[in-house]
């Protein structure tokens, strides 16, 4: 059996707690830390893991990395002690809350020469990675328009509003499949009404090279769930509906749209549904931060990508804050 090296989970609430059971079941699991004792206690009796203070875990030498679950505001502390004491880091999105932060944390990584990894999990998604390889191969042709919605009834938020907590997943996806590169122009908008100045609706437009565009739009009071991510091209529209069952998840269409006598003429297309390995995401990004800690595998979600997704988020809030 492959021997991992072993990760400290730094957080352990709402999200950490799905790490510490990932990375125990892949038999990485050293320790865990967190302020609340209410947090750890259950994690302890159920992966028979130490909880330990922050100081344990940077001073333990059998410990390669950490993953960071903590509130935004603390990513980059964390993972700049953490990288200053040795150890590789995976923190959870947006990797941090400015990019002076994101900047100062992917120049200690250079510096220690340590791995920093950002949780954008969509990237390790079988249905996502199944839409990457579907564009590079060409099946849809250039591409024209990207969009993405991510709705639900909750979980509301007074930390943060639904532009920082739900689209840096999308914006991962979109700016991924526009070969990594910066929008020209964004603009977005948003409106509060549960908490004030916590925005709820957002909508966010960028517009990329190539006359290619996209939009995503993030709200947590819509009154049903959607995960969808379309990609529309010149050959072929590719959908992804993580809402769906496994089989069902990512489809495409080859519709055609052209112009006959000056008259617009469409020709529709069945969807043709991909097989997908019936995978669990974090899983998927759990064992890829360990397999570049043991054997310096790439990964896609660097601290160069979670600074352009950072860039991308600051310049939507600034926008919407703007009302442009």
């Amino acid at each position: 059996m492959l021997h991992l090296p072993k990760v400290a989970v730094l957080g352990c609430g709402y999200w950490g707690k799905n790490l510490v059971r990932n990375f125990s079941e892949l038999g990485a699991l050293k320790s865990i830390s967190d302020p609340m004792e209410a947090n750890t206690k259950p994690l302890c009796e159920n992966f028979n893991v130490p909880a330990v203070s922050l100081d344990e875990v940077l001073a333990d030498p059998d410990v390669a990395g950490v993953a960071i679950a903590a509130p935004a505001p603390l990513h980059a502390e964390l993972a700049i002690k953490s990288m200053e004491a040795g150890k590789h880091v995976m923190v959870e999105k947006p990797i941090a809350m400015s990019r002076a932060e994101a900047r100062s944390m992917i120049d200690k990584a250079s510096e220690r020469e340590r791995i920093l990894m950002v949780g954008h999990l969509l990237n390790y998604h079988s249905g996502f990675l199944k839409v990457v390889e579907l564009v590079e191969s060409g099946v849809a042709g250039k591409l024209q328009r990207i969009y993405s919605n991510r709705l639900s009834f909750g979980k509301v938020r007074v930390e943060e509003n639904v532009l920082w907590s739900f689209a840096p997943h999308d914006l991962s996806m979109i700016l991924r499949l526009a070969g990594g590169k910066l929008p020209n122009e964004i603009s977005a908008s948003g409106s509060s009404h549960v908490s004030d100045g916590i925005v709820d609706f957002c909508h966010v437009h960028m517009t990329f090279d190539n006359d290619l565009s996209a939009h995503t739009f993030v709200s947590w009071l819509h009154p049903f769930k959607e995960q969808k991510l379309v990609v529309i091209g010149e050959d072929a529209m590719i959908v992804f509906d993580d809402t769906q069952p496994v089989d069902q998840k990512v489809a495409v269409y080859e519709h055609k749209a052209g112009i006959v006598d000056g008259q617009p003429v469409l020709d529709k297309a069945i969807g043709k549904f991909q097989n997908l390995q019936p995978t669990e995401p974090l899983k998927n990004e759990c064992l890829s931060f360990l397999n570049a800690m043991h054997d310096g595998r790439e990964i896609y979600t660097d601290g160069e990508e979670g600074l352009r997704v950072l860039e991308v988020l600051s310049r939507a809030d600034d926008a919407m804050k703007r009302g442009s």
